[in-house]
């Protein structure tokens, strides 16, 4: 941890989950928290809408932390929307199992004592930089957090996905999609997929295909510096592309996909309570019977 990471912080920028009115007095809580440290407490514009204050866009590029409260997609929205900034995340869960917002309510204000004061450590977590090419020209390009997934719709086909790394082929898989996800992805939409659980500090990519047609097919973990390239070869489906579980884009034939190794992580504030293994154990309930 750098002597920045330790300094004092006195602006927070809180971003709450703000389509559910029960989590609206647990943002107040945490606002009347930051401010009785003697920091100040700024919203995005929709969390400030939803509780009937004024947004401080200007103010919210000095925060020096930002405070998400709700679930892991709450955070993940957050994520994204300071990508370019290296603002620590701090995440109090709202939500179900919370793999990135692991601070539990009833831990708020002694960790956020803690966390104001600079006596925090940080968690630096890859990103992805997606980007969408039809007939060879850009269509968009984002980042994320967790995943990008190819997917087809709930009546479509079979789809078959054309996948290079680094130039070369790997194969085609022929099933209902594709992920290709970072480490902190892997506890998402991937482990259902049947994909490994990834220590989230590493530095991986991860392929993993959703039902395939041949089921000796499985989920391959290649470097974080390879350029994963997908190809939608199939015409007579609905497919898209999604970000984060939050971002789609509709596909078509010859589309391609690139993916990788964002440019800037995102900076999690890690809790000095626990551990990530201890995370895994209590979110997935490995033990009990």
């Amino acid at each position: 941890m750098t002597q920045a990471d330790r300094r004092r912080i006195s602006t927070v920028l809180i971003v709450g989950k703000r389509d559910s009115p029960e989590a609206l007095p647990s943002i107040r809580r945490v606002a009347r928290l930051v401010e009785s440290r003697g920091a100040k407490a700024i919203f995005d514009p929709l969390t400030a809408r939803a509780l009937g204050r004024r947004a401080q866009p200007a103010a919210a590029l000095r925060a020096g932390l930002c405070i998400v409260v709700g679930g892991d997609g709450t955070l993940l929205w957050a994520a994204r929307s300071i990508a370019s900034r290296r603002v620590p995340i701090l995440g109090i869960n709202l939500g179900g199992l919370g793999f990135m917002t692991e601070t539990a309510p009833e831990e708020a204000a002694s960790v956020l004592k803690e966390t104001l004061q600079g006596r925090f450590d940080i968690s630096r977590r890859m990103t992805l930089e997606v980007s969408l090419l039809r007939r060879g020209r850009p269509v968009t390009r984002q980042s994320a957090l967790n995943d990008v997934v190819i997917t087809k719709s709930a009546l479509s086909r079979m789809v078959d996905l054309k996948v290079s790394i680094d130039r070369h082929m790997l194969t085609v898989y022929r099933s209902d999609g594709l992920i290709v996800s970072t480490p902190t992805g892997s506890t998402a939409y991937s482990l259902s997929a049947g994909g490994p659980i990834i220590h989230p500090e590493m530095a991986a990519l991860l392929i993993s295909p959703i039902c395939p047609h041949t089921l000796t097919m499985r989920p391959v973990v290649i470097p974080a510096t390879s350029r994963v390239e997908v190809t939608l070869q199939t015409g007579d489906s609905e497919v898209y592309l999604t970000l984060d579980g939050q971002v789609g884009h509709p596909l078509r034939a010859g589309d391609r996909v690139r993916v990788r190794q964002g440019a800037t992580p995102v900076l999690m504030v890690r809790s000095r309570r626990r551990n990530y293994f201890e995370v895994l154990r209590r979110k997935l309930r490995w033990g009990e019977r």
